[in-house]
């Protein structure tokens, strides 16, 4: 597998990558495919940014399965790209599309703030734009996505490097998180005027808030659709993704998340399929949802837990001087999976 390893990596300031040089610093991770170790020599001040953004991925993912059964903990463990998840499931097709989202709003954000060399903020966002009939320019410092994809594209990609089924679905699902980036750009605009009026605006292009990327992602998870390779009549290896079960050589979008296998029910510990179980999980006694203890226990049955919080409550000042309080206490019981 081709991962690249975090720990120390993101504690390294900058300056040391300097100083060790970028040899030193590139050879030391491991499992790196020989394009990325290229990319990470030629550019050491970008690993670090490449580490913050996967390992923000990361983090969005834990976010949003954090009440399911797979709650993408098994990543990010020892590794900045996370474990890899060698069964091509609908997860694994997530946690792909987030990381390379992740690393391209990372690199996007880095040269807006400065950060990066060889890039700033978008060039092409400069002047005016339609100023007669809109009746604004562009200001500000617009964030180069074109930028931080095409870096996210070089790094990541350059991991698949088996010629295979697998491949074609992490590059669709690499792209799909880069493009779902995109397509949420914003446009911010300041008004300029006398009196607060706004006979003037100028306008620049920000980055949306991590978050709704992985509420987007999380969505695009559920309605995710199951392909199958296509083989060229004079290729062995594969050569395009169709839906499974369709009509014909039907594609799926730019957009949609892709998986060639069913998703495991992730109750026992696997490392193949990167689950942790569910054993010892909290559990919800009272939901009906995916983090009810009947579904996340997988019906072996949950311990309860009887917990009494005691505090000093209703405190009063009285003069003069003290201050007398009451004695609360609550209840509460927790469940966990057995």
């Amino acid at each position: 597998s081709h991962l690249v390893s975090l720990g120390w990596l993101l504690q390294v300031a900058l300056s040391s990558v300097v100083a060790l040089g970028a040899n030193i610093i590139c050879n030391k991770i491991p499992g790196l495919a020989p394009r990325q170790r290229a990319l990470c020599q030629s550019r050491p001040d970008a690993i670090i940014v490449i580490g913050e953004g996967a390992q923000l991925g990361i983090n969005e993912c834990q976010y949003q399965f954090r009440y399911g059964r797979w709650n993408c903990s098994a990543l990010g463990e020892r590794t900045v790209f996370g474990q890899e998840l060698r069964v091509g499931s609908r997860e694994a097709a997530f946690t792909y599309a987030i990381t390379a989202a992740g690393v391209a709003h990372a690199v996007t954000t880095a040269c807006s703030q400065g950060n990066l060399s060889q890039c700033g903020c978008d060039r092409e966002k400069q002047g005016y734009h339609d100023y007669q009939e809109e009746g604004w320019k562009w200001g500000g410092c617009s964030a180069d996505v074109k930028y931080g994809v095409e870096f996210s594209r070089r790094f990541v990609d350059a991991r698949e490097i088996k010629k295979n089924a697998r491949r074609l679905m992490n590059l669709h699902n690499n792209e799909a998180g880069r493009k779902i980036l995109e397509e949420r750009m914003k446009l911010e605009c300041k008004c300029h005027g006398v009196s607060g009026s706004c006979t003037t605006k100028t306008c620049w292009i920000t980055l949306p808030k991590f978050r709704e990327i992985g509420y987007l992602l999380k969505e695009r998870y559920s309605d995710a659709v199951q392909v199958e390779p296509v083989r060229a009549s004079r290729l062995r290896q594969p050569s395009f993704l169709r839906l499974k079960e369709a009509r014909g050589y039907q594609k799926p979008t730019d957009t949609d998340l892709v998986y060639l296998e069913r998703s495991p029910n992730y109750c026992e510990e696997d490392t193949a399929t990167g689950s942790t179980g569910t054993r010892g999980r909290l559990c919800n006694g009272t939901s009906t949802h995916t983090d009810s203890c009947n579904v996340m226990c997988c019906g072996r049955g949950y311990n309860t837990h009887h917990y009494t919080r005691i505090w000093q409550c209703n405190c009063k000042f009285h003069w003069c001087c003290f201050v007398k309080c009451n004695t609360c206490s609550e209840k509460s019981e927790v469940f966990t999976c057995k």
